[in-house]
């Protein structure tokens, strides 16, 4: 059966006394007609016959809302509300029943190291991922506690979600790892460990810091259980994951794409979601708030050129697309971390890639900027353990468990 297949948006929560919102845009750059022979078709045309299928859904998008819990609500005619690609397409496809909804995003801000941490879930069947999870390391005692990873510990056992991956965005080097802590007390509280992944460009780092702190290297291979393509995908319960590589502060750091997925009913595609963005990017040491702008690209393999283009990139996303950041350093006019903002809000004021800078300007202003900078005061503890994917090292002969920390000497020798 050939049929119309457009994709809606359905506003899932309007705001009291409003309709539900029904936005019609494009799937194709053509019109396939049932005798299966290309035809371009203008959309202005199209939008009568178009009305009366979306009329025709009322009854199936209310049963919609149920499924997914959100009960009853008021539909009127359907007027579409506006129209984002010229095109519409037809297309033999079979009929199912199939609710997706968009992830559920639960944020944990460390103060002390400014990185946000992520729990991010799929409403439909409890499957979670943790996103850059932190470590309490004190360099003054030595210390290490894990506060922060409890924390989402809690969380994710009081709503009941089953952890199948722990995603890091790159090595970091200013906050240790709580992947591997978190790994191992998930498999005694779920049955089954979670996998923890990372981009497939960390044996790069691996290799050049396992070298420089004399880490052997049977401590760093294999440590993540999956090292992901550029732009691999993967699921979430029913939601759909994408790596995206995102050079420039370090060489192997990727962000993870996550959006609302796709609903087949009544032979229409509809997204159902609860706020305007239909995608969710958690962007790593990318893109900071608009306030401070971007990561350093001083590290070993950084690149300032890179970064301005994997910010342009983030920046090509619809407008309502949430950016989640990596870290967070509240001035004291703003005083509150802030853990995303829209592709809109960075392209307006992002005080290094609003909309107008150059990839000539921002190279300059980067890399003198970064000229300046001290490195984090965590780096070499930080590194260490995380190209071992926040695993120990091995005891020593004295069965101590040993970080190197390399002496400043400024020149002085005797």
């Amino acid at each position: 059966m050939n049929s119309l297949q457009l994709r809606l948006a359905m506003r899932a929560q309007p705001k009291p006394g409003s309709p539900i919102g029904i936005v019609i845009t494009a799937f194709a750059p053509q019109a396939v007609a049932p005798t299966g022979q290309p035809r371009n078709l203008h959309l202005p045309a199209r939008l009568p016959s178009a009305r009366d299928h979306l009329n025709t859904t009322v009854s199936s998008t209310i049963k919609t809302r149920r499924q997914i819990g959100l009960g009853h609500a008021r539909v009127q005619p359907i007027t579409p509300l506006g129209i984002q690609n010229r095109s519409v397409s037809y297309s033999t496809y079979s009929t199912g029943a199939k609710v997706n909804i968009e992830p559920e995003v639960q944020s944990f801000f460390d103060p002390d190291t400014g990185t946000w941490q992520y729990v991010v879930s799929d409403p439909a069947t409890s499957e979670a991922v943790i996103i850059d999870p932190v470590l309490d390391y004190d360099p003054t005692a030595q210390t290490i506690q894990t506060k922060n990873a409890d924390s989402l510990l809690s969380v994710i056992e009081r709503k009941g979600y089953h952890v199948s991956r722990i995603l890091e965005t790159h090595a970091h080097a200013d906050h240790i790892t709580a992947a591997s802590y978190l790994q191992s007390r998930l498999a005694k509280a779920q049955g089954d460990k979670p996998l923890i992944c990372i981009g497939r460009r960390i044996t790069q780092v691996q290799e050049r810091f396992g070298k420089r702190y004399g880490i052997p290297a049977a401590e760093y291979e294999g440590a993540f259980d999956a090292l992901l393509d550029d732009n691999e995908s993967f699921s979430i319960g029913t939601l759909t994951c994408t790596a995206l590589h995102l050079p420039g502060h370090t060489p192997d750091l990727i962000g993870y794409l996550i959006g609302g997925n796709e609903v087949q009913q009544s032979h229409l595609l509809i997204r159902c979601v609860d706020h305007d963005s239909l995608d969710n990017v958690f962007c790593g040491d990318s893109i900071f708030h608009s306030d401070i702008g971007t990561a350093r690209c001083d590290f070993p393999g950084g690149s300032a050129t890179q970064l301005y283009r994997s910010g342009k990139k983030l920046l090509a996303f619809p407008d309502d697309t949430k950016i989640w950041t990596g870290h967070d350093y509240p001035s004291k006019d703003r005083q509150e971390a802030v853990p995303f903002l829209t592709v809109r809000e960075h392209r307006e004021r992002n005080k290094h890639l609003a909309d107008g800078t150059s990839e000539e300007q921002y190279v300059a202003m980067r890399t003198s900027r970064d000229e300046q900078m001290r490195a984090p005061r965590l780096i070499h503890q930080s590194l260490q353990m995380n190209i071992r994917g926040g695993r120990l090292p091995a005891p020593s002969a004295g069965r101590e468990r040993l970080l190197h920390l390399p002496l400043q000497l400024q020149g002085l020798q005797w």
